[in-house]
């Protein structure tokens, strides 16, 4: 009999994108629209992502999205619904966490999945913790790696078992009055303290959306596509409550000295990058830990743009927005002057200060008004009813960030299809509600990039890639 935790199809209703030309130079894309029916099971193996390996000192990890992995969702409408309602709950503990960064609350390549099927709408990847296989959630906005753990007083449903540290010859709790643990909450904020009955360091970290995990921190053997990692400090979860579903935790990417790129600086240099599939279900991409650029298969050179530190302690990756072009029209908006944006691979939709958000809504609905307009769904007000027609005429959208580095939205991140015969399909983007807020760039927008971050450079790379497993 198969494995259940591993049964699930792809049974749904997709829309699929084929680019047939490009005209008036690179300032509309003609696409056709092809209704394309899944309704066979497919192979268990399908929906996680099990590859990696190395290559030329790099450690490459597979991705895929959540999506891959769920059949919990019944229309299309519930599933935007979920993404909206998740993306909502994080952005609420990004600002929370933005605005107090210290409230409590060799190259590797991992291929990255889209998470949908295991009711998170992330992308996630596998790696081995001791000897456990895990699938994890990667966030670029988190620190903390941490995974459900035994004995769980307070735990989710997961799909891998969950890992055991008494079974594990190369797990060490850490000691309360250890510098490691004391250096826990100065480093990151999180909340470490004495467990009662143990001294063991406790953890406790909320993310501002009733999310949250708390535990033991330990010290745990960690491998990355062979890449053995020794005395990996992580947490393990034994009261856990949020939107993981399914997977085994999260994998934490951000830049203080807790997260996964810090504690593997001598063998990865502080660099990693992915490549975001274009498709929720049947598609995959990678993680590539390290920074040799001849591993990724990028059509364009990588542009850098300069991070912004600030504040120097928090975890999160901003950088400076400073003008979006739609078709040959580049837009004029007083929020380009202090264009301040988060990076996020845990959001969805990217939200947009109202100035530019109005100013790119306006230019897009002139050059798209050819096409009859649908009524808006939720915080996605700009909408249209391609019902029927076999091919459309869009503009280009273009981002600029500081340095001139210009990065082409790809058109498998322009719009969501709430309808699946296309007859309410949305511009994939948000306004936030207030000016001075920060711009928040989310995964729907960086398919078919290939995104670098350097942390010790403090610098962000963008190249356009085919994403897929390398």
């Amino acid at each position: 009999m198969a494995d259940h935790r591993l049964s699930l199809c792809c049974c749904s209703l997709l829309l699929v994108f084929m680019v047939v030309g490009v005209a008036g130079k690179g300032e509309k894309i003609v696409l056709y629209l092809q209704k394309v029916g899944l309704g066979e099971e497919r192979v268990s193996q399908c929906c996680l992502p099990k590859r990696s390996r190395r290559e030329k000192g790099a450690t490459i990890l597979e991705v895929k999205h959540h999506s891959s992995c769920s059949t919990s969702f019944s229309t299309r409408e519930d599933k935007l619904l979920k993404i909206i309602e998740s993306d909502n709950s994080r952005i609420s503990s990004l600002y929370h966490r933005i605005r107090s960064p210290k409230t409590v609350l060799s190259e590797s390549q991992i291929p990255i999945t889209s998470g949908a099927k295991l009711q998170t709408l992330n992308y996630i990847v596998s790696i081995k913790l001791g000897n456990n296989e895990m699938t994890v959630i990667v966030d670029t906005g988190s620190d903390l790696t941490w995974v459900q753990c035994q004995p769980c007083s307070s735990c989710y449903n997961q799909q891998d078992p969950i890992f055991n540290p008494s079974t594990s010859q190369s797990y060490q709790p850490i000691p309360c009055n250890s510098p490691t643990c004391s250096s826990v909450q100065i480093a990151t904020g999180i909340s470490s303290f004495c467990g009662t009955d143990q001294p063991s360091c406790n953890y406790s970290f909320s993310y501002g959306d009733g999310s949250h995990t708390s535990g033991v921190l330990g010290w745990e053997q960690i491998d990355l596509a062979g890449t053995i990692i020794d005395g990996f400090v992580f947490g393990c979860g034994q009261s856990n409550y949020g939107l993981f579903g399914g997977t085994s935790g999260l994998m934490g990417l951000g830049r203080t000295q807790l997260s996964l790129i810090s504690q593997t600086i001598l063998q990865f240099g502080g660099i990693f990058s992915y490549c975001l599939p274009p498709r929720e279900y049947d598609s995959s991409g990678s993680l590539v830990l390290g920074g040799d650029p001849s591993i990724f298969k990028n059509n364009t050179p990588v542009s850098y743009t300069r991070m912004i530190l600030d504040p120097p302690e928090s975890p999160f990756y901003f950088v400076n927005l400073t003008g979006i072009s739609i078709g040959a029209v580049a837009l004029q908006a007083s929020g380009f002057y202090n264009g301040k944006v988060l990076i996020d691979s845990g959001t969805a939709i990217t939200r947009l200060v109202p100035s530019i958000y109005i100013a790119l809504r306006d230019e897009f609905m002139r050059q798209f008004s050819e096409y009859l307009v649908a009524p808006g769904y939720s915080i996605l007000d700009t909408c249209f009813n391609l019902a029927g027609l076999r091919e459309v005429s869009i503009p280009t959208m273009k981002f600029v960030f500081e340095g001139g580095v210009e990065v082409d939205v790809d058109v498998n991140g322009m719009f969501y299809y709430v309808k699946e015969d296309a007859s309410q399909v949305c511009l994939a983007l948000a306004s936030l509600t207030y000016e001075d807020e920060v711009g928040i760039i989310g995964n729907y927008q960086q398919k078919n990039l290939r995104v670098i971050y350097d942390t010790l450079g403090s610098r962000l790379g963008f190249a356009e890639e085919t994403c897929g497993w390398l």
